[in-house]
Formats: structure tokens, sequence, C-alpha cells
């Protein structure tokens, strides 16, 4: 039972961030229908992400006071078809901008009472079940341009409507499942609760790691964001290769997903997120130096563990910090750490009209020293 409720979990998490990764595909079609500049384009992630981040504790700490199981559908259900109705205004940037907002909206209900709800069901070995209920976000963002990219190419900019139909099925298993996994979390909730003491929050070391998260997801919503453009505008290749190269970059961070919760459980979470800045550092670097799709396609294999590795053990590691405040936490370090950083995209957008998106992705390569930095001086949590 533990499995089937993980395993809709999970999907309802790639249904949501489907649409976070099959926005930076439809950019480019936007910009060529609408005239949009690399920062407007730029602008509609910073809208998902605003209404996203914004929201995302609010909804944690709801989720803290009372389990509001209602908050999945509901979220996955805004977070589809607000982002599918954006190919339909390419002429009208507020309406495009407003139903990203919406879109952001669902993100933002969806992720702490889905990763609050996922930590219940795990048990003692979170590590392998938080990792399985991440890589479906991973996993969402790889099939959102596979989905997105051959409905554009075949209906023009309202192919994006496709992203609705997958919304509105798994909003319909949550509605019938809910009541069913909502009992079994419960029962789980308190048998953890027997066998533990006191919960003591230790509040400085989480505000230390959304350090290292902020700078995390700056890098990783910036790359996301651009990594089409710069294929089609810097490697000058075409459209569906910039689809297919987002989304290999996806699949290679569903490996290292899955590979970084079950080292979590093995050596410890803050032992992988210290070996994933440390591999994150020239992976960013020499993409930006690389001038053929070649040699970019395969320094997205490390980029992809760099970013990645470090996704399920800065959950867990911020879960376990403030364990009182699991919603908080995870709308914090599941949510908020890949939302966030579209905060800044319009930023770097503006950087890349000025000084081109090579310059603008170099730029980048500042963060991870500033996550490193966190790695190497956190301390574990006091109680695991």
């Amino acid at each position: 039972m533990k499995k089937k409720f993980l395993l809709i979990l999970s999907a309802g998490h790639a249904i949501t961030d489907m649409n976070q990764g099959a926005l930076p595909v439809i950019l480019p079609y936007l910009v060529a229908a609408g005239g949009l500049t690399y920062a407007q384009a730029a602008g509609l992630a910073f809208a998902v992400a605003i209404s996203s981040s914004l929201l995302q504790p609010m909804f944690g700490i709801m989720a803290d006071k009372m389990s509001k199981s209602w908050l999945m559908p509901i979220g996955v259900l805004l977070a589809g078809c607000g982002l599918s109705l954006v190919g339909f205004f390419p002429n009208h940037y507020v309406l495009m901008f407003a139903v990203a907002i919406v879109s952001g909206l669902g993100i933002a209900a969806f992720h702490p009472e889905g990763a609050r709800t996922a930590n219940k069901l795990a048990g003692k070995k979170k590590g392998g079940s938080m990792s399985f209920f991440s890589v479906g976000g991973n996993l969402g963002f790889a099939f959102g341009p596979m989905l997105a990219t051959p409905a554009l190419l075949y209906f023009g900019l309202r192919g994006s409507v496709v992203l609705a139909i997958p919304a509105l099925l798994i909003f319909a298993v949550f509605i019938r499942t809910a009541p069913a996994m909502r009992s079994h979390s419960s029962m789980q909730e308190a048998g953890e609760k027997n066998t533990q003491g006191a919960v003591i929050n230790e509040w400085k070391k989480f505000i230390w790691l959304t350090v290292a998260i902020i700078s995390r997801s700056i890098v990783f919503h910036s790359f996301n964001t651009f990594l089409p453009l710069y294929w089609i505008n810097v490697l000058h290749q075409s459209k569906a290769a910039a689809g297919m190269a987002l989304s290999f970059f996806f699949f290679c961070s569903v490996a290292a997903t899955i590979t970084g919760g079950h080292l979590a459980d093995r050596i410890g979470p803050n032992n992988v997120i210290k070996i994933s800045w440390i591999i994150m550092i020239p992976s960013l670097f020499f993409f930006t130096v690389i001038t053929n799709s070649i040699g970019a396609w395969l320094i997205l294999i490390p980029l992809a563990f760099g970013l990645q590795l470090l996704s399920t053990p800065t959950v867990l590691l911020g879960q376990k910090y403030i364990p009182a405040n699991l919603g908080f936490a995870s709308g914090i370090t599941l949510g908020l750490g890949v939302s966030i950083g579209g905060l800044t995209a319009p930023l770097v957008g503006n950087f890349a009209d000025l000084n081109g998106l090579t310059a603008a992705l170099r730029l980048l390569c500042i963060l991870p020293f500033v996550g490193a930095l966190v790695a190497l001086t956190i301390k574990p949590p006091k109680y695991s």
C-alpha cells in the first residue's frame, strides 16, 4: 500500500514539475511569434517563480498545522491548466504573465504537502523513499520538453494546451485515493511519534542550509530557462535539438536524484551534498567554454549530477534540522529550492541581452563556490 501511494505522489510530482520543464522549450516559440526579448522571456519564468516562491512557505505552514491533502490535487490541476494557456496569447504579454502566475500557484500548493506526505509514508529508509518522490519531479522536467516540443511543432503555440491533459488525469487519481492516503499517512506518523523522543528544531543550521539552496536554485533555474535558447542561438542547433538536449539533461538528473537518495542512506546527506558541489564547480565552467554541440552534450552529464545529486539529501537534511515543521522544511528545500531561482531569471536574461548568453551562464559560475562553502562548514543535525 505504501509503495502504491508513493507512486501516486511521485506521479503527481512529475505532472506538477512537467510544466516547469516545458516552459523553457515554449519560450523560443514565444520569442519568435511575439518578438519577446530574453528578459521578457525570462519574465515568464519569473512569473511562475514569484507566485511559487512567495506562497510555498505559507502552504508549508498550513501543512504543518493541519494536513491539507486537497492541496495536492488542486496544485497539480492549477500547475498544468495554467501553463497550458500560455500559447494562446502570444501578443498579450500581460495575459501570458497571468497564466504563468496561476501555474506557479499550483506548484506552490503541491510541493509542501506532497513532500510532507512522502516523508510520513517513507518509514525508516527515508533516503530511498524520498528520492523516489523527488525523482518524480526530475521525470516531470524531462517529459515536459518531450511532451511540449512535438505539440508545438505540429500545432504551433496553441499546442501548449497538451499540458492540461496529464494534469486532469492525475487530479482524478488524487481525488479518488486521497482519503486512503491520508489515513495511511496518519497511521505511519502516529507510529513514528511513539518511537522517537521530543523533536527540537535547529533553525540556525536550517537557515545556513537555505543559503546553499538559493545558490543552487539560481543556477538550476537559469540553466533550465536558457539551455534551449543557448542551444539554438549559441550552438546553432534546431529547436527540436534544443528540446532533446533539455530532456537528456533532465533524464541524467533522474539518475543523479536516485543515486543521491541511496547515497544519503549509506554515507549521510552531508557528505553527498559536499560531493555534489565539488562536481558542479568545474562542470558549469567547462560548459560555458565548449563551443560545439557534441562537447556540450557530454558535459551535460556531470553537470546534471552536480546539480541533482544533492536534491534528495538537501530535503532530508532540511527535514532533520526542523523535524517539528516538516511541511515548511519541504516547502523550502524541495519547492522553493527549485522555484526561487526564477526570481533572478529576468536579471540573468537582461544581462544576456546586453552581453550574450555565454557571458550570462559564465556569471553563474560564482554561485557553486557559495554552495560549496556552506557544504564544507555546515554541521550534521543533533537528532537524526
